[in-house]
């Protein structure tokens, strides 16, 4: 797994736990670690064979625990955190933070008050007149929404 990779990982963690309403301390704080992965000129499997967790904390919003999580991911491809959390969110509520309209809150209303979790169920959400029930969409937002989707 290469830092890009790595990076995707953290980014996508931290917009699940956004839309989940988490602490945003926390969710910022694996974006922050994210950003810094993404550029760092050394390839981080190699600071983790070489010096384990203490190398990667040398990266700037690295610390312990998010260290600890790219051993982790390095080694088994997975942390629990992530899998913890797409148990209880599915990955694919991201999806919907594609389309023109929707943030990290109606993305987050979505799931949790209509059980939309895929662009899939939203596409079906829309198809039933569903936009005319969610608070912060108006006709103008519907309209860019609809025909995001078409």
């Amino acid at each position: 797994m290469n830092n890009e990779a790595i990076a995707r990982r953290f980014h996508r963690l931290a917009g699940l736990m956004e839309v989940r309403g988490d602490d945003p301390f926390r969710w910022r704080s694996y974006r922050n670690a994210a950003e810094a992965i993404e550029v760092w000129p050394t390839p981080l499997k190699e600071i983790a064979e070489k010096e384990g967790v203490a190398g990667l904390q040398e990266i700037p919003g690295v610390g312990k625990a998010i260290a600890g999580k790219v051993i982790d991911l390095l080694s088994k491809g997975t942390f629990d955190a992530w899998e913890r959390l797409t148990a209880e969110t599915p990955e694919t509520v991201l999806d919907l933070l594609e389309i023109p309209g929707i943030g990290p809150k109606t993305a987050a209303l979505l799931h949790q008050r209509f059980k939309v979790s895929s662009l899939e169920d939203f596409k079906a959400f829309v198809a039933s007149g569903g936009l005319d029930m969610v608070d912060g969409i108006g006709p103008k937002t519907a309209d860019k929404i609809k025909e995001a989707l078409s």
